[in-house]
């Protein structure tokens, strides 16, 4: 009976395990709607980077974006110190 109850009880605790992962996983890789946008058809993502090309021309254009969001917010915090009044 002890055993009966062990299995039936690993197995409930399997379903429930094999249920989040697959939830997990449909909700980490959408895929593109049908009705998607023109930049995402032409390989572009939500951030302007291309998604096509190797690996090396992406990692690229990433650090590039970081160079540049980085170099934008600096000047916007710069330009932000020079508007306020000293305190």
């Amino acid at each position: 009976m002890k055993a009966m109850f062990g299995m039936v009880s690993l197995l409930i605790a399997l379903a429930i395990v094999g249920f989040l992962a697959v939830r997990q996983l449909k909700t980490a890789a959408p895929s593109v709607a049908p009705g998607a946008s023109a930049a995402a058809a032409a390989g572009l993502s939500a951030t302007g980077i291309t998604t096509t090309g190797t690996v090396r021309e992406q990692s690229q254009q990433v650090q590039q974006k970081v160079k540049d969001d980085i170099a934008k917010a600096l000047e916007q915090g710069a330009a932000a110190r020079k508007e306020s009044p000293e305190q």
